[in-house]
Parts: C-alpha cells; structure tokens; sequence
C-alpha cells in the first residue's frame, strides 16, 4: 500500500532563541505538521515520545546544550492527593466542569486576556489577537475538546453544568492512554483558589473515570520556578534517555 505524502511527517528544527524558563539559555525545538488522516495517530505516537502539541504543530524541545525539559505524566490510578491538594479541591468544591466542544467564545477571549494581561504580561502570547485565538482553540486535526469551569447552581445536578461567567478553561486532547492538558487559563481573581492546581487534580479525576491511566502535564523544567508545580503530582512518569521512569 502507498502510503500518502501528507501521511509521511516531516521534521523541522526552529532556529535557536531566548528560553523562556532558564536565564542565559538558548532553546531550539524540532517539529512537524499533525494534519492529513493520520493525525490522530501521529499525535498519539509523538505524545508518547515527549512532544507536545499546539494547533497543528507537534514540537519537543531539541536544545545543544540543555536537557533541562522533561516529559511528565501522572499516573492516574496510583495518584493520592496530598493534604494542601485535598485543602484546595475543597475550596473549589462549588466549581464543576464540563466538556464542551472546541470552539472559541467571546467569554473565553475576555478571561484568557485577563489571564494574560495579570499573569504573562512579558510573554510571547501577550500579542495574541482573537483571531490568532480562535485559532488556537479550534485549529486541530485530533480529538480535543474545551474544559469549561464555572460555579455549581440549582440545576447542575440535572443539566451537569455550571452558571454564570467562567472560572476557567482547560483545552484538553484526548489519547488513547490518557488526557493531555494542552493549554489552560483562568480568572486571575480567582487565584485564592489555586484554579491551575485545581484544574489538575480535576483532570486526573477525569482520567480516572475514563479508565485512562496517565495524565500529560508537558515539560517540567528542572531549576525554574514557574514548573516547579508540576513535580507535585505524585506518582508520576518522567522521559529520560531510557525511558519512561517512576518518580514517588
């Protein structure tokens, strides 16, 4: 069987710039296209091997002299909540979420530019127009949906939605051996809650209830503040040269 040129990937690599996350680095990343009829495949296999995906691209980090950027997934069955992740999903108790599909909102703009704005003033997705996104949200050739989280109201028990303005949103994809958070964002007055622990722990449940055993968190990146986060959630997987390996 022949098999299609749009089938066939092609890897790229970006030219080398400032790193985001550790001062005096340089990052460079390898990428390629997921589209045609085996995206889907394409996203899972490349998942696996530590990529992550935005809108179309597929991308892993491919620097000369820093392996800093490390794949990391939960493992959802054996996952315990600590006592601060305990504390924090009670104080969102009032939240629910709901699976809606990927398409861009004026309530999703309006809260992910006050997320921006408060939170990633400096950063390379502060330009973004609501074009660029729409684009972000609903571009996609792979199975993906948006995590809307709002409060609980006298209905929800019936209709299995929350009320009033969003909290936050959480673009999810979902693979065969478990959910990706792709990207997510919330109401940046609403940081009492913790919402990006918050929206975490609700995925691992998520996962749980779907019989999937890994959550996707991307890149934890060793020495820098703003993904120390990620090691929190124990047990997890971490990609090394070898492999997948158990972290407690």
């Amino acid at each position: 069987m022949t098999s299609h040129p749009r089938d066939t990937p092609q890897f790229y690599l970006t030219a080398p710039s400032p790193c985001p996350y550790l001062p005096g680095q340089e990052e460079r990343k390898v990428f390629t296209h997921l589209v045609g009829r085996r995206a889907r495949d394409l996203n899972e296999i490349l998942t696996q091997g530590g990529f992550r995906r935005s809108q179309t691209i597929a991308y892993r980090p491919a620097c000369e002299s820093c392996r800093a950027c490390i794949s990391v997934r939960v493992v959802v069955e054996d996952f315990v909540p600590t006592g601060s992740q305990k504390r924090i999903l009670a104080r969102s108790s009032d939240l629910i979420g709901t699976s809606e599909a990927n398409r861009p909102a004026s309530d999703q703009y309006a809260l992910f530019r006050r997320y921006l704005d408060a939170r990633h003033g400096d950063g390379g997705m502060v330009d973004m127009t609501v074009l660029d996104y729409a684009m972000m949200i609903e571009d996609s050739h792979v199975d993906t949906h948006l995590v809307s989280y709002r409060c609980r109201g006298a209905d929800t028990a019936i209709h299995g939605r929350g009320v009033g303005d969003p909290v936050a949103f959480c673009l999810t994809d979902v693979l065969a051996d478990g959910l990706s958070m792709v990207y997510s964002f919330y109401d940046p007055d609403e940081t009492h809650r913790s919402p990006g622990t918050f929206m975490i722990l609700d995925h691992i449940r998520r996962a749980k209830a779907l019989g999937l055993p890994y959550l996707y968190l991307g890149y934890w990146v060793d020495g820098s503040r703003k993904m120390d986060y990620k090691a929190r959630f124990l047990p997890q997987e971490r990609l090394m040269a070898q492999g997948w390996v158990r972290v407690e």
